[in-house]
């Protein structure tokens, strides 16, 4: 098992604590835990999509619960009741938990389940309070937003 060692960052920086405590306690968590394997995609600057394979899964037997920063993800796998003697048990048949640490204003938009794989977009929505806003020196009241345009410079709007 690997450990991190966040020493010598924790000494220079200022109110990471929680950054690098949750890199810290997924090391330790996740240490062989490779089931179900998933992926993470950036779709956009503000989205995302966490595709997981969940082969012999029905929507009724998934579980996901979306949190403050925390998503989660359960499988309940039920008894399967086969025709036959099975001969050879290659697929799994165990249930599962996997935890997605999500950012600040990151939610969940939609979750899909086909062909074996459950799809689940994430969208990031920073309020309105929380953008950068243009402030203008001379004793001019008004505050701008600032947008981004197209060549991702910031202009007042």
């Amino acid at each position: 098992m690997s450990r991190l060692d966040f020493t010598p960052y924790r000494r220079t920086t200022v109110g990471f604590d929680k950054l690098f405590d949750i890199l810290e306690s997924q090391v330790r968590n996740n240490a062989g835990d490779n089931y179900p394997p998933f992926n993470i995609e950036r779709r956009g600057d503000d989205e995302y999509r966490i595709t997981l394979a969940v082969a012999g899964f029905r929507a009724s037997d998934l579980d996901i619960t979306a949190q403050q920063n925390l998503l989660v993800i359960q499988g309940k796998k039920r008894p399967e009741t086969t025709q036959g003697e099975v001969l050879h048990l290659g697929i799994a048949n165990r249930g599962f938990e996997r935890r997605f640490e999500l950012a600040d204003y990151v939610r969940v938009e939609n979750a899909d389940l086909a062909d074996g794989l459950l799809t689940i977009d994430l969208v990031r929505e920073v309020p309105e309070a929380m953008r950068p806003k243009k402030i203008m020196v001379g004793g001019q009241p008004s505050l701008e937003v600032v947008k981004d345009d197209e060549d991702g410079q910031a202009n007042a709007a």
